[in-house]
């Protein structure tokens, strides 16, 4: 049976989350007057994607909440054992420069464009629908899709199979009729397949090689590869004409 939707997910897929995060951390750093504590700009950069991938882990496996994460990261890259408030205040600050990055990647628009008329699209992400359903609102692109399902809100995070099995049912399809989107290898691509959709790889920059390489996902290096992949019958680029 063809595909009949396509499920996203949102940071480093549509939203180059990464761009953004290091700006906006750089900005926020050089406000308050921190971008020297660990030597240079780029230590610092770099010890605050390891906090935030470590803490995104326990938030991921259920240990800790959405709001206890964020905290901890700034306990941790601080060093200082600060109150709940002064934590989300910090971050606060954070998100004001980070927002100011905020944009999706070149092929994004486009590739939505070309399966306008072909395919229905969500979202699932890790992370909580208060955050997404903003940003997807912010960028433009939130009336694209018809849910928006996020972790936070689900109780199962990915790769867990019970993740992308919602999204199939908030969409009334099976499976093997869904697409899923997403650039992490193992927790978007093994996990979507392990579930039964057609796992679709984003690796736009070829990061990773060796260990990090799995099986069962397609892989693409730009979405303007999808619409081929998925059969569809439109022209990339081109926005299809409604009758």
């Amino acid at each position: 049976m063809s595909i009949r939707a396509v499920v996203w997910d949102v940071d480093d897929t549509l939203f180059d989350y990464t761009t953004a995060d290091r700006a906006g951390m750089r900005a926020h750093l050089a406000a308050e007057g921190l971008l020297e504590r660990y030597g240079s700009a780029e230590r610092a950069l770099t010890r605050w994607r390891e906090i935030t991938e470590a803490q995104w882990a326990r938030f991921s496996a259920g240990d800790v909440t959405f709001q206890t994460q964020r905290r901890d990261r700034v306990r941790v890259f601080l060093g200082e054992e600060l109150t709940d408030a002064e934590a989300d205040a910090w971050f606060d600050r954070y998100v004001a420069h980070y927002e100011t990055a905020w944009a999706l990647f070149p092929d994004v628009l486009p590739v939505l464009d070309a399966l306008a008329a072909s395919h229905r699209h969500a979202v699932l992400s890790n992370s909580s629908l208060h955050v997404q359903d903003r940003k997807l609102r912010v960028l433009g692109v939130h009336d694209r899709f018809e849910a928006i399902l996020c972790a936070a809100e689900l109780g199962v995070s990915k790769p867990e199979a019970g993740a992308f099995l919602a999204a199939c049912t908030a969409l009334g399809l099976a499976p093997h009729q869904v697409a899923y989107v997403g650039d992490h290898p193992r927790i978007d691509g093994r996990g979507a397949a392990d579930a039964g959709l057609l796992s679709v790889w984003i690796d736009r920059d070829g990061v990773y090689t060796g260990d990090d390489m799995v099986s069962g996902p397609h892989r693409i290096a730009s979405l303007a590869e999808l619409p081929a992949l998925l059969g569809a019958d439109t022209r990339f680029g081109a926005r299809p004409t409604f009758r």
